[in-house]
């Protein structure tokens, strides 16, 4: 979910970010346990939004095979769009001076890259599936169902979800023990951090290839157990929920809270800034799951009828052109 303080530019995290949804009829796999790949080279990501892009091309950069799957070619073309006008960026910042050496650049990582609308062709040499499909617990259920039917048995599973339990969506699976969570943030070729979940199921050498499978994309991984929010949603969150409450109750301006946190805390952006940036319907999505589930003290997700009134209304911040701030268009600036 959140990837600042997603989906965050200096995000201290990522709330998602509902992309394509891939619907696929639920059947179970009958393979049996099997070791996990101790070097993945082929990566299938299902997804091709600004997430799923972002993974393909981190991926595509450091020498892994990389297949983008989505549901029709419009879409898995848009994901190649994000990925090329991130590559320029990446090149232009790499190789300043020289033109060749920054079309090399691009034209050797996009060789690495190859896309398709064929689940079951596309999973078929993959080592490791990442998912960063729409935030649904059903949808992302019913792909692995279907995956887990057609995937090597080595394969390795993993969710790139923000705020569902690994350990739900791996029940769909007869692989609990090669399913983990890979929690990339937004924008995903900046942010360094990935949060590697593991369910009380994973295997050592799963998690271990995971962990691997970080260090080779140049990220830092941090390791943590399959709760609500993982780590830094789960403090991100609350935080900004007790903003909005802060402001409900008349006591700052967003504008002020925002200033306060950046110069005083040194937040490279505030609460609403961040709330703007993350998503509206993101973030009341995530709170009223976390409250269905139990599992955190009721008071940090607590609604707050300033953040439903403006979902309600369908400012949902930046994506939308408006939120606790206005933007110059949808996703444009403040």
């Amino acid at each position: 979910m959140l990837s600042a303080a997603r989906r965050v530019a200096s995000n201290p995290a990522s709330l998602m970010r509902p992309m394509s949804a891939l619907t696929h009829s639920a059947l179970f796999s009958t393979s049996s346990s099997a070791m996990a790949p101790t070097n993945v080279k082929n990566i299938t990501v299902f997804g091709s939004g600004l997430m799923g892009a972002g993974i393909v091309q981190v991926a595509a950069q450091n020498a892994f095979n990389v297949t983008m799957v989505d549901l029709n070619p419009a879409a898995l073309q848009k994901g190649q769009d994000i990925i090329t006008s991130s590559l320029k960026r990446v090149a232009k910042k790499q190789f300043p001076e020289d033109a060749e050496k920054q079309k090399e650049f691009i034209d050797q990582t996009m060789s690495r890259v190859k896309t398709s609308t064929d689940s079951e062709a596309a999973s078929k040499d993959a080592d490791l599936i990442i998912e960063a499909i729409v935030e649904n617990l059903k949808t992302k259920q019913q792909l692995f169902a279907m995956l887990d039917k057609v995937a090597p048995e080595h394969t390795l599973f993993c969710s790139n979800t923000s705020s569902l339990p690994i350990g739900e969506i791996a029940k769909a699976t007869k692989r609990t023990d090669r399913f983990g969570g890979l929690h990339f943030f937004n924008p995903v070729p900046q942010m360094k951090l990935v949060e590697v979940i593991r369910t009380d199921a994973t295997s050592q050498d799963s998690f271990d290839s995971l962990l691997d499978v970080c260090t080779r994309m140049k990220k830092t991984p941090v390791s943590c157990k399959d709760t609500p929010g993982f780590i830094v949603n789960r403090l991100l969150v609350p935080y900004m929920m007790e903003s909005l409450r802060i402001v409900e109750r008349g006591e700052a301006t967003p504008q002020d809270v925002d200033v306060a946190m950046k110069l005083g805390a040194g937040f490279p952006m505030g609460p609403f800034e961040l709330a703007d940036f993350v998503g509206l319907d993101t973030m009341q999505y995530i709170v009223d799951g976390w409250r269905k589930e139990g599992k955190i003290d009721a008071n940090l997700v607590a609604p707050v009828k300033l953040l439903d009134d403006l979902v309600a209304q369908g400012n949902f911040g930046r994506k939308s052109g408006q939120g606790f701030y206005s933007y110059s268009g949808v996703g444009g600036k403040k």
